[in-house]
């Protein structure tokens, strides 16, 4: 199975942002590490450390992974598919597979692709700076 490059892992974790302590994302979600999703059955409250935040984060991007690598049939290069790992760990695989963006990149239009990468920057009803900043993190490693 293919996976995502050292950098790709390097955006997501800066975006993400690590927290030790379970906080609630923007988006309303309760979350640890490096953007790992609570589950039910998951029990935080000794909190995470960095390597503890960085196994979750390798088990949680490769379903990201996989979903790029479902949804996706056009041929990828690196930085297209480190793009579309993060946008897809940040946004689920579900944002992905009925966004213009896997419609763009399935047609081989990745000129296109940066326009459709910046219309996933809401969350909450708002848009958010931090997800604009990230999209075009993306956009860059993208064009790559």
């Amino acid at each position: 199975m293919r996976h995502i490059t050292p950098v790709g892992l390097n955006i997501i974790k800066h975006y993400e942002g690590f927290s030790p302590v379970v906080y609630r994302c923007p988006a309303g979600y309760d979350t640890i590490g490096y953007g790992h999703l609570v589950r039910a059955d998951e029990d935080f409250s000794e909190g995470v450390t960095h390597s503890q935040a960085e196994l979750l984060l390798r088990n949680d991007v490769r379903a990201a992974e996989q979903a790029v690598l479902r949804l996706i049939q056009a041929p990828l290069h690196d930085g297209q598919f480190d793009a579309l790992v993060s946008f897809t760990f940040n946004l689920g695989a579900g944002a992905l597979q009925r966004s213009t963006l896997r419609q763009v990149v399935n047609r081989r239009e990745y000129d296109s692709a940066p326009e459709q990468f910046r219309r996933w920057v809401w969350a909450g009803g708002q848009k958010l700076a931090g997800l604009v900043r990230r999209r075009e993190a993306e956009i860059l490693r993208f064009h790559a």
